[in-house]
């Protein structure tokens, strides 16, 4: 993923910043990625599939991750409110937080 955005990005800076990484952390993985490209293609595309039909499978597979992220997040959200009421109220949260 951190390779695939440093193709398309404009500030190198602003983008290992972002991913928490050393600029020469992301040079060491283009260089690592490039000899092993050079070794074997990468292939995402399933045998006998079109580009248009890869497209609409992996426009699904994203479509669906988005579903499941906004779910997930929903969930989060609801366990965190009552999280709050519980506290407000001196009642013991029902679900403690990680390390407790």
């Amino acid at each position: 993923m951190a390779l695939e955005r440093l193709r398309t990005c404009m500030h190198i800076g602003r983008l290992c910043e972002e991913l928490g990484v050393s600029p020469s952390t992301l040079k060491k993985w283009r260089k690592q990625a490039a000899a092993r490209h050079d070794q074997q293609p990468v292939t995402v595309q399933l045998p006998g599939e079109t580009l248009e039909q890869e497209n609409r499978r992996l426009r699904r597979a994203l479509a669906e991750k988005v579903l499941e992220v906004d779910f997930l997040q929903g969930a989060l959200r609801n366990i965190e409110a009552r999280r709050r009421q519980n506290i407000a109220s001196g009642a013991r949260a029902s679900t403690p937080r990680s390390g407790e």
